[in-house]
């Protein structure tokens, strides 16, 4: 009778010892998601992994999970036009990762990328592109700056950071007292 038990405990140590190792070598990738891993002894691995069940390397590799779905982004900043008024804008922002540049957006940016991202580039084309203009003509042709600032998000999140931005709209522009008078 102890036998039978000594044998059965020792096959239920077992059985959770290899549910535990199993368990820690396996990682779900969910619809809309993608993932990268990192080893410990060689960095960022190449490559992403789709949605679905793949295997890892237990206390050496661990998945980073990434949302690939378009999501939004509000940026807000206030800056200067032509005729030296000043503009408080907000910047909406619609973006996905390039899934086969995020094993680079992990290594330089870490899982926040976007929010490292693209509120400085977005400030950065806020500005130069509102200081071509004058308060009157942000109002005028608030179309053909919406659009300026759009090409120029697109190509730089694009080529430099491996961002897709599926919509940039000029969402709010308040003025200074000075030009309400």
């Amino acid at each position: 009778m102890n036998q039978q038990l000594g044998r059965l405990g020792a096959g239920l140590i077992g059985l959770s010892a290899t549910w535990m190792v199993a368990g820690n070598c396996l990682f779900v990738v969910d619809a809309g998601e993608c993932a990268v891993k990192y080893d410990r002894i060689f960095g960022v691995l190449p490559g992403t992994y789709p949605e679905g069940l793949h295997f890892m390397v237990p206390f050496i590799q661990r998945p980073h999970i990434y949302d690939i779905k378009i999501r939004p982004r509000e940026i807000q900043t206030r800056s200067g036009t032509k005729d030296q008024q000043q503009v408080r804008m907000k910047l909406r922002v619609l973006h996905h990762p390039v899934t086969s540049k995020l094993p680079w957006l992990y290594d330089r940016y870490g899982t926040d990328y976007d929010e490292r991202i693209l509120p400085s580039i977005g400030n950065e084309i806020l500005k130069a592109v509102v200081a071509q203009y004058n308060a009157e003509e942000l109002i005028t042709k608030r179309e053909a700056v919406s659009l300026k600032i759009r090409s120029l998000m697109e190509g730089r999140a694009k080529e430099e950071f491996g961002m897709i931005l599926e919509d940039v709209s000029l969402m709010d522009l308040q003025f200074g007292a000075e030009f309400m008078q």
